[in-house]
């Protein structure tokens, strides 16, 4: 009889720790499952810049390598970059093959302006390179200015390479490996970012169907594509180009990065 109790005590003891560890274990998964969240976040300043759990990564195009990062930028990012950028916009040019300077051209038919050096120490732009390095996985110093643009009604900007085609550009900081275009501003017609060498089908440019791949500018969203393959030799298939704007105005922000340092 005595035994009998004895062994029904362990059993019963056996019992209530399994239950104990079960539970446990039950608090420790779901205290993993609520660190994958927002909440669990809220107090985390990396966290914040690189609005992890909020920024949507959507490959869209292997040859040649395109991400669609769905709210890459919050709406205040959006509206902070126009303000700066809206007192200082000039008619935008395009990079001389002989010169290496920048010279005005019907390519290219919006209004822009650069960032400056001090204004690259700024909180919320610095977390806005934090974010674009991340995504990329290239180094912030090896990223230039970032440029902000704006494009009007009837305005676009033809096919063209971001990758260097003269030497003069290379110097510093070599080739340009890819470029992070960011859109800051939404009710846009038209307006889209072509790329005529991706995929297969058709798409809508401008209110005109072309063989290729469109990219409609959405506030918040950014496109992510490499001008250099995994070789190391520039990417032909990276052409890409600005829809004729059809109605409102679309705003975005330009980050290219290159091979090496920059600053």
């Amino acid at each position: 009889m005595a035994k009998t109790k004895v062994l029904f005590g362990l059993l019963t003891f056996v019992t209530i720790g399994m239950i104990i560890g079960a539970l446990l274990q039950l608090i420790f998964i779901r205290r993993l499952e609520e660190s994958s969240g927002i909440p669990h976040w809220a107090n985390d300043n990396d966290a914040d810049d690189l609005r992890l759990g909020l920024v949507r990564p959507e490959i869209i195009s292997w040859s040649p390598r395109i991400i669609v990062l769905h709210n890459f930028l919050s709406m205040e990012e959006c509206d902070y970059l126009r303000a700066i950028a809206r007192p200082r916009l000039q008619v935008s040019t395009v990079v001389d093959v002989k010169t290496g300077k920048g010279i005005k051209s019907d390519v290219r038919t919006s209004s822009g302006m650069f960032l400056s050096s001090e204004e690259r120490k700024y909180p919320l732009v610095k977390a806005i390179e934090k974010r674009i390095s991340v995504f990329s996985q290239i180094p912030v110093e090896n990223g230039e200015l970032i440029q902000v643009l704006r494009y009007e009604k009837n305005q676009f900007y033809r096919p063209h390479h971001d990758y260097f085609a003269d030497t003069f550009n290379l110097k510093r900081g070599g080739q340009r490996i890819a470029t992070m275009l960011m859109y800051l501003s939404d009710n846009v017609v038209g307006g889209e970012t072509y790329f005529p060498m991706a995929g297969d089908g058709e798409c809508s440019c401008g209110g005109k169907m072309v063989k290729g791949m469109c990219v409609q500018p959405t506030k918040g969203d950014a496109v992510l594509f490499w001008s250099m393959g995994l070789d190391g030799a520039t990417d032909q298939y990276s052409i890409h180009g600005g829809c004729e704007v059809l109605e409102g105005e679309k705003w975005s922000a330009t980050k290219w990065m290159r091979q090496r340092t920059t600053i």
